[in-house]
């Protein structure tokens, strides 16, 4: 299976001079927890939710200042025709939950996340389940 066939495509993105609270509002509106940052249309940057409390409001920091003091700045990628175990174990291997995924001209196709890969294993497995049991039923 493809990166593509479980990622979410539909992923909002923000500027490094966006304001922590401008990011933090998209977040709820969007219902998500990760944001990438672009500048001149490359990915510079990743923040999540968490990135924001541990690293703007723990520390009493501005949230009217740039989204780019609580964004992660090494970012992994991947691309969308990259096999989805492959990712998985990207993933494993970094210690991350998420990867922005880029198509084959470089630019952003997505993001893939824990999530996205625990639902599509989990949909697999409840298929082969189903197929098990109905071979049984029909022996």
């Amino acid at each position: 299976m493809k990166v593509s066939e479980a990622m979410t495509a539909q992923v909002v993105t923000a500027k490094p001079t966006d304001s922590v609270q401008s990011v933090a509002k998209i977040m709820r509106e969007v219902d998500t927890g990760a944001v990438p940052i672009f500048d001149d249309g490359k990915v510079i940057g990743l923040v999540t939710d968490r990135d924001i409390v541990l690293r703007v409001v723990s520390e009493g920091g501005d949230l009217k200042g740039p989204i780019s003091a609580a964004m992660s700045d090494h970012v992994q990628t991947c691309r969308d025709d990259d096999n989805l175990a492959d990712a998985a174990a990207q993933m494993a291997n970094h210690q991350l939950r998420r990867l922005v995924v880029m198509n084959e001209s470089g630019k952003m196709a997505g993001i893939l996340s824990l999530g996205d890969i625990a639902v599509d294993y989990g949909a697999k497995k409840v298929g082969e389940t189903l197929e098990e049991i109905s071979a049984d039923a029909h022996a």
